[in-house]
């Protein structure tokens, strides 16, 4: 089996037109069908399904294909990996944020890391969790932050932080009459609420709180960012959700907060890697670091 094999497979299985799949090679069309059928048989299976109707991927070559892309991937970081080491790197840590879940001290954390190891490339990516998922088994990603442990078997999600949740309203709002807004108040408003494609690890979350509500929650609008739910809140369409910390970072003079009253209104960010096999030394002592100012934090209450 020869990588030419592969990506004449994953060429085929992308684009399940035999024409197409050899122009994006830049071959003819027989030696494209030579190589699939010799990757067949020393496989020994059907990748593909064909007939009158067209090209399909059988579940073997659905399988393969999912292989052959993580095989790519680890062999694209072995090129970048060498590429580094030569240029004096030891090595890349690409990290994948989903859900808005970014804390401000993130970033002095990730300035230390660079500070403490400047030869560590660090990449940060900021995609939906689907996409995530994705890229940490495809080893696109070394580890990702989201906010859902609902990730599958094969990754490991670890509680990293807790953030309460708060309620935000406009300066003006009954809601304000409250210290602590309590759930069933909710059930009445207006709610505006992050986008599920953008946020869906945190809308996993939320819906479990509104689960809690006696009736169906009045969801008026999906909006893709903070601001735009402040704006929406500020101008009267409804109350939001968000987290004490990022709320702080937010200069809305125009929108007032108010925490919930429940103890599980809160909000997790989970570490996610891929589970399984040995760590690089660099992503071990990325996590240590970060547990380490976690249990500070922790320690001063902030």
């Amino acid at each position: 089996m020869e990588l030419r094999h592969l990506r004449c497979f994953v060429a085929l299985a992308e684009e399940l037109h035999f024409t197409r799949a050899a122009e994006r090679l830049h071959i003819e069309q027989p030696p494209l069908s030579r190589a699939i059928k010799e990757l067949e048989d020393e496989l020994g299976v059907l990748l593909f399904d064909r007939d009158r109707r067209g090209t399909r991927l059988t579940a073997a070559g659905t399988a393969f294909l999912q292989d052959t892309r993580r095989l790519f991937a680890v062999l694209e970081q072995a090129r970048e990996n060498a590429k580094a080491v030569a240029a004096g790197s030891r090595g890349s840590l690409r990290i994948a944020v989903s859900d808005g879940a970014i804390d401000p001290w993130l970033s002095d954390f990730l300035a230390s890391c660079r500070a403490e190891e400047p030869d560590i490339e660090i990449r940060l990516s900021e995609v939906p969790l689907a996409e995530q998922l994705r890229g940490l088994r495809a080893g696109d990603f070394t580890i990702g932050f989201a906010h859902t442990a609902e990730v599958g078997d094969d990754i490991v999600a670890e509680p990293i932080w807790q953030d309460p949740l708060v309620i935000a309203v406009p300066v003006r709002h009954e809601l304000l009459v409250h210290k602590a807004v309590p759930l069933h108040e909710l059930g009445g408003h207006p709610l505006v609420l992050c986008d599920p494609q953008v946020c869906e690890g945190y809308c996993r979350e939320l819906a479990r709180l509104l689960r809690l509500l006696e009736r169906e929650p009045n969801v008026v609008e999906h909006v893709s960012s903070l601001e735009m739910m402040l704006t929406l809140v500020s101008a009267g369409f409804g109350v939001g959700f968000t987290t004490a910390t990022r709320v702080a970072i937010s200069s809305r003079p125009d929108v007032l907060t108010r925490p919930l009253a429940v103890d599980s209104a809160v909000i997790t960010t989970y570490l996610l890697r891929l589970g399984g096999g040995d760590a690089p030394a660099s992503l071990e002592r990325f996590i240590v670091r970060l547990r380490d100012l976690v249990r500070l934090r922790d320690s001063l209450g902030s």
